[in-house]
């Protein structure tokens, strides 16, 4: 049986939808996209254009959610199907666009680099409990009207795992859809292996910029698949109630539902969001409070009543540093998101408010990833009955070390981590050097990199990649890309 977590009753389920279809119908939503409004209008809306507003009434909500898909695949660079997201599966990606990485060196804060970036993708092609990549950190070195598409450049480049990402400019989108065109072929081919997710995000309280809402629609052209980011803020930007701060979730989601099905009806999408509560204390928005968890797996849950696979930012910390704090908020994200069946669950590697990516961080939340992606396979049994065949050959040998029993069972039924996590006793510890996790886990990321396998993608792909990218660099006065390793 696999466990399971539930933070609402369908009843209050009902209620929230109902008062979010309100919200909808009476206050609305702003849309600062003229031709997205148009497209509004003709389908039923009521639109001020003037204004920039739009009031939905029910029936082009409900006819929204008939062409939304119950479940849709992502696959890797290679065609190879790597997600279904369906039911409850869950599947793990890192943290996405942190302006910031953790130098392990000096142990600071700073603005990373192209080779940070390659670094973190040869890292993420190694770690087998993290299902995609995400373009996780912003290159300073590069300008910043490319930032956005180099990051998918690179990721491309160097793993062949499907990748979860954005666009920060309405142009940015054409150079993103052109590199995943150069590693599939053909649009059609696009369309039927999905290899990136891109995140939309409106801007709380109910709110779409021009850039947000016309990537929406730019992805429902090309059936991109997008997960919608709404960050309701409890107590600031949003009511300081959860149930309040799901209300308002629900509408500005259902929102972007409206615009990306009336697009392109069928476009794939997850119910995803990025909520936070607001501490007044300190004036910062905590992913790692256990409400701000709360949120995400009830609106989770939200999502699965309507029948649209989900999505949450859980699995970070707000500390600092790779401390006691960072694996707390961390496991306990993993555990509750998993548990939820929040279908992609994006956030290992994260510290500081969403704003800052650490390797070393990324190697052991792979492993708490795994714990977790081990225990919601539940308990069941495996030849346990009848058992008294097992205790007489317990009581005979006085052990089952080397039982048939146990060979056959011993790695389906444990989780064994790798050398990040510390399961020796104390004398061995000592003799191997008593090192502490953030040293393990900065010794696995240089493993990792040291045996990087370069990305199976055909070298004509590659080298289409890089003279797109060096095309957009250009457009924006660079005279070349950083050096690659």
């Amino acid at each position: 049986m696999r466990p399971v977590v539930r933070f609402l009753s369908d009843e209050l389920i009902e209620r929230i939808i109902g008062e979010a279809r309100e919200v909808l119908f009476k206050l609305g939503v702003e849309i600062h996209n003229k031709n997205i409004l148009s497209m509004l209008q003709e389908h039923g809306a009521k639109v001020d254009i003037d204004r920039h507003h739009v009031q939905f009434g029910d029936d082009i909500i409900d006819r929204t959610l008939e062409t939304v898909p119950h479940s849709f695949k992502l696959y890797d660079t290679l065609g190879n199907e790597t997600h279904n997201f369906s039911c409850n599966n869950v599947y793990f990606t890192p943290g996405s666009a942190a302006l910031n990485v953790l130098d392990y060196d000096t142990k600071k804060i700073r603005k990373p680099k192209t080779e940070d970036y390659i670094r973190y993708a040869k890292v993420m092609s190694r770690l087998d409990n993290i299902a995609s990549q995400s373009t996780a950190f912003i290159p300073a070195d590069v300008h910043e009207k490319i930032s956005d598409s180099y990051r998918l450049y690179l990721s491309l480049l160097y793993c062949e795992k499907p990748v979860v990402t954005g666009a920060f400019t309405i142009e940015a989108f054409n150079i993103m859809k052109d590199l995943q065109l150069a590693v599939r072929g053909t649009r059609e081919e696009l369309a039927a292996k999905p290899l990136t997710i891109f995140s939309c995000c409106p801007t709380s309280p109910l709110k779409w910029s021009d850039v947000t809402s016309q990537n929406l629609v730019d992805c429902a052209h090309y059936s991109i698949p997008v997960e919608f980011i709404s960050m309701p803020l409890s107590g600031f930007i949003a009511p300081v109630t959860l149930v309040g701060t799901l209300v308002q979730h629900t509408a500005e989601t259902l929102s972007g539902v409206v615009i990306s099905q009336l697009a392109s009806p069928g476009t794939p999408v997850l119910y995803g969001g990025s909520p936070a509560v607001f501490d007044v204390r300190y004036e910062t928005t905590p992913m790692g409070a256990i409400e701000t968890e709360m949120i995400d797996c009830a609106y989770n849950e939200i999502g699965k009543y309507l029948g649209i696979p989900t999505q949450a930012y859980i699995s970070l910390s707000d500390s600092k540093q790779l401390d006691a704090q960072a694996g707390l908020e961390s496991g306990m994200g993993a555990t509750l998101a998993a548990l939820s069946g929040i279908n992609n669950i994006s956030g290992p590697g994260m510290l500081d408010f969403e704003s800052c990516q650490s390797l070393e961080k990324l190697v052991i939340d792979n492993e708490i990833c795994g714990m977790v992606l081990h225990m919601i396979k539940g308990i069941e049994p495996k030849e346990d009955f009848p058992s008294l065949q097992r205790f007489e050959e317990l009581i005979r040998e006085k052990h089952l070390l080397i039982s048939e029993h146990t060979r056959r069972y011993l790695r389906k039924e444990f989780y064994f981590p790798g050398i990040v996590i510390d399961r020796m006793n104390r004398t061995r510890w000592k003799e191997e050097g008593s090192l502490p996790i953030n040293e393990r886990a900065h010794s696995e990321v240089e493993r990792l990199i040291k045996e990087y396998t370069p990305s199976r993608l055909p070298d004509s792909a590659k080298k289409e990649l890089t003279r797109l990218m060096e095309k957009g660099a250009i457009k924006y006065g660079m005279e070349s890309l950083p050096p690659l390793s």
